[in-house]
């Protein structure tokens, strides 16, 4: 039987400073490279691969490219017309800037790779079902020029379909410093070279890594609308209740939310699909089109077979639809762009969901197993990004800062920090905003408070629904800022506070 959640999640995020200059953001991700079978790239050093088709067409900086190259000194670039062309070696400069000698690309980890041996692989190829595929590029055991066999770097660029996210597994680098100073980068950088991000302490120098990931992604990007349900992927046909897909795209108002079989009869408001309750697919995925107040937008309907493990998390794909409303792909408890059925870090606490989806015996009597909640909150590990429940959220209980919480033990008691409630370093970055930022009452069914204890009274505070859509927003420039919440439907909420170039979230309930 499926069980089901009351989500009761804090959220709380970095606000990487100085790094970003457009809309685009980075955070930490698990570290758990591709394992499977790819393609080998065979190119000459500093050269351009050949034009490669992408299986997908993939949003970058707001242009829509179906074709990439492939650098053997490390990146993926969407300027086509440079196929066998000079690959530049030399840089310098941090990202963004102008002079940056490469353009429209993302960085896996730039630097003059030299593989003149052959020691190294360069691979590509694709993985999973749509909506959700993966075009991965893998670097593997690649030697630099006037550097030593042990000096290598390997990592491998993922472009996640449909949210158009793209993550870096860095699996190892040990910079060569007598060649170029060792400068490597890890980033993306726009056409003209004015927007570029890189990834914390990955710009331009000469840094060494070991297992790390990274994901760069745009908050609250969707192209489309995807609709995955588990269904007979042989016939490929289910049926679809079009109301779950007009609560997402209109969360205010869902009836104005009309259904047609194209676009032209959706631009025109014609032919609307009437039996939006039981609505059954023709093809599999299907495109159909919303018209929303007169605005379109494609809706991607797709059945996919529940007893694949997408992830490879361990949590099946069925249990993965929290919101129980069947359908997989609005559900993303972390907000990263990636539904939980294909997340295998589903809470976005740095720690694998295969690691916390496991089942312990409360007691010593009870017969059947459940799924471990460290904290007793009601939100199993695997769902909670504060396992032990001490206000400090897992990843922050990183105190080696390898990437991984689940190997810091700093009381050497057997149990790990983030699984404990005793162990609370204090290092949380966004402190001041989680511990000075009261929301109250909650439960609330009418008025919602938000008592800012700071000396800037200044800052920006936004409620989302559980799946993610803006419902208010507004600017505060008092201590306490009253807002009506009477008109929201009863559910779970987060309330986002910026001030100070800190973010912290907040949960409440409406009731």
């Amino acid at each position: 039987m499926k069980q089901k959640y009351i989500l009761f999640i804090l959220f709380a995020f970095i606000s990487l400073k100085g790094i970003s200059q457009n809309n685009y953001s980075v955070t930490a991700i698990p570290f758990q490279p591709f394992s499977g079978g790819l393609t080998p790239l065979a190119t000459g050093d500093e050269l351009y691969s050949g034009v490669i088709n992408l299986p997908f067409s993939f949003d970058f900086y707001g242009t829509t490219y179906n074709q990439v190259l492939i650098s053997t000194n490390g990146y993926i670039d969407f300027r086509t017309s440079l196929a066998g062309a000079f690959s530049p070696w030399s840089f310098n400069q941090t990202i963004p800037n102008a002079s940056f000698p490469i353009k429209n690309s993302i960085l896996g980890c730039y630097e003059d790779l030299y593989d003149n041996a052959g020691s190294g692989t360069l691979a590509y190829g694709t993985y999973g079902v749509t909506p959700f595929r993966k075009f991965v590029v893998f670097f593997n055991n690649q030697t630099h020029f006037q550097g030593t066999p042990t000096q290598l770097t390997s990592f491998q660029m993922i472009m996640n379909e449909s949210a158009n996210a793209i993550d870096i597994q860095m699996i190892t680098r040990t910079p060569t410093l007598n060649w170029q100073g060792g400068r490597g980068v890890i980033g993306l950088i726009n056409l003209d070279g004015t927007q570029g991000i890189a990834a914390p302490s990955r710009n331009t120098g000469s840094w060494t890594a070991s297992q790390e990931a990274w994901r760069f992604y745009r908050p609250g990007y969707y192209p489309n609308y995807s609709f995955v349900r588990c269904g007979d992927v042989s016939s490929g046909i289910q049926v679809f209740n079009l109301a779950v897909a007009a609560g997402d795209l209109n969360s205010s108002n869902p009836s104005v939310a009309s259904f047609y079989e194209t676009m032209v009869d959706a631009q025109a408001n014609v032919n609307a699909i009437s039996n939006t309750a039981s609505y059954s697919n023709s093809t599999n995925p299907q495109t159909i089109y919303a018209n929303i107040n007169g605005v379109v937008k494609p809706v991607v309907l797709s059945v996919v077979d529940c007893n694949i493990d997408f992830d490879n998390d361990n949590a099946a794909s069925e249990i993965e639809d929290v919101n129980s409303d069947a359908n997989l792909a609005n559900d993303d408890i972390d907000f990263d762009g990636i539904p939980n059925y294909l997340d295998n870090d589903d809470d976005g606490d740095l720690v694998l969901t295969n690691v916390e989806y496991v089942f312990a015996k409360t007691n010593i009597t009870q017969g059947a197993n459940v799924l471990r909640d460290t904290d007793g909150d009601g939100i199993p590990n695997y769902l909670d990004n504060d396992d032990d429940g001490d206000n400090l959220l897992t990843f922050l209980e990183d105190y080696n800062r390898n990437g991984n919480p689940s190997d810091d033990d700093t009381n050497s008691n057997g149990t790990a920090d983030y699984l404990e409630f005793g162990v609370a370093l204090g290092i949380n970055p966004v402190s001041l905003v989680t511990d000075a930022i009261k929301v109250y009452p909650n439960p609330t069914s009418n008025l919602l408070n938000i008592q800012n204890n700071t000396d800037d009274v200044n800052a920006s505070i936004e409620i989302y629904s559980i799946n993610g859509a803006k419902v208010k927003s507004l600017n505060a420039t008092e201590a306490l800022t009253t807002i009506s919440v009477s008109d929201l439907q009863t559910g779970v909420y987060f309330v986002k506070v910026t001030m100070n170039n800190q973010v912290g979230n907040y949960k409440f309930i409406k009731n």
